[in-house]
């Protein structure tokens, strides 16, 4: 797209090739919860993500390992990613669960911990010690930990640790923070390149350094020079986001990494962030929030989002969206599938998760073929005016 940053391309991976820009559905745990991974296939999911942090909690890295990996483990054959876990051990340990803090307006600290919550996670410069959420036990992430556990989960891409700070934590933090991340990221690769030399006949496992930097374009390009000099195979755009800057944090990493290496947005994946971030040169995003919302009700339809749980639905008998090819729409009602959530059925979280994963999903691939019609512009001006009027 002239004068934007919007590309398309391909990841080769051992169990298939991601053509990008690429929505990637997340499986927590080794499951996008209350699907089948066949559904992902008939959605059009070209991979699914897992996170490290769960997995090796439950059911832990060397069940995994034993069963073949991750992809094997949950019966989905295509391309698989985990992120480190170092989003999930510092946003738990400082008490803030799904996210670090979206809004840059408000007192900064070196020490930040959510209200009313006791700190889970202590960082030092040779990883973090945290208490499981589970049942309250002790354990050690370091970047060699990281990597052994991400191996032995064995997804094709995987991505190296590091601290992820919160918007709250002050300039001085974060200069430190970007300096512990460089220097966890070296020990990544090596560990990696260690372990990939190890563990012979396993499929080759690419790894993407997370470049850090919160809202400060110094900090985000210094990053992304830095981990462009090393040997990545990709770069994850990481930490906590000021949302309402989104395209011009990402556009100052982008503009710093490599043009041949993929780049992942970790963590987005609403549709105007969506927009924004393939504008700007992301090739592939993961997400909660389409299936999230999905369990409560909340329904992804090209005139914004709807609450299928509403009394105005009962006795809709059209499809949660009207010319919507997904297996839910084909098949179901809006009546039915509000019936199900009154009922409190789960049933409903499944055919609503269905229908939101091919929302998105189908989202970015209609931005993939409009970057190579020329019409990207075109179809965000006629999404977005539809969706947020």
């Amino acid at each position: 797209m002239d004068g934007h940053l919007g590309r398309v391309g391909t990841i080769t991976t051992p169990h298939g090739v991601i053509q990008t820009p690429a929505f990637i559905p997340v499986g927590t745990k080794a499951t996008v919860k209350a699907v089948l991974p066949e559904s992902l296939i008939q959605i059009g999911a070209q991979a699914v993500l897992a996170n490290a942090y769960h997995l090796y909690l439950q059911p832990g890295p060397k069940t995994l390992d034993q069963a073949g990996g991750v992809g094997k483990f949950m019966n989905w054959h295509g391309p698989t990613f985990t992120d480190s876990g170092g989003f999930q051990v510092l946003s738990l340990g400082v008490g803030f669960k799904k996210v670090l803090a979206m809004d840059a307006d408000t007192v900064q600290a070196d020490d930040v911990i959510a209200d009313n919550k006791d700190r889970l996670a202590l960082v030092d410069d040779d990883g973090v010690t945290f208490k499981s959420h589970l049942d309250g036990s002790m354990h050690r992430f370091t970047p060699e930990v990281s990597m052994q556990v991400q191996h032995q989960i064995g997804a094709d891409i995987i991505f190296a640790f590091d601290e992820c700070t919160t918007l709250l934590n002050t300039r001085e933090y974060q200069e430190k923070s970007l300096d512990r991340t460089f220097a966890w990221a070296k020990r990544c690769i090596a560990e990696h390149q260690k372990l990939t030399l190890e563990r012979v006949g396993k499929p080759y496992q690419m790894l993407f350094g997370v470049i850090q930097g919160a809202q400060y374009e110094d900090l985000r390009r210094k990053a992304a020079r830095d981990l462009a000099q090393l040997e990545f195979d990709g770069f994850g755009l990481g930490g906590a986001l000021d949302k309402n800057n989104l395209g011009t944090i990402v556009s100052w990493m982008n503009e710093e990494l490599p043009t041949d290496k993929p780049r992942h947005l970790l963590g987005i994946g609403e549709p105007d962030d969506l927009f924004v971030g393939v504008q700007n040169g992301v090739d592939t995003f993961d997400c909660v929030a389409a299936s999230r919302t999905a369990r409560t009700g909340a329904i992804y339809t090209k005139d914004g989002r709807v609450n299928v749980t509403l009394a105005s639905y009962k006795n809709d008998f059209s499809p949660l969206e009207i010319d919507c090819p997904c297996y839910t729409c084909t098949h179901y009602t809006k009546a039915y599938v509000s019936h199900l959530f009154r009922a409190k059925e789960m049933l409903g979280s499944t055919l609503a998760t269905i229908h939101n994963e091919h929302f998105i999903v189908n989202l970015v691939d209609q931005m993939r073929k409009s970057i190579i019609d020329g019409t990207f512009f075109e179809l965000k001006e006629e999404f977005m005016t539809r969706y947020y009027k």
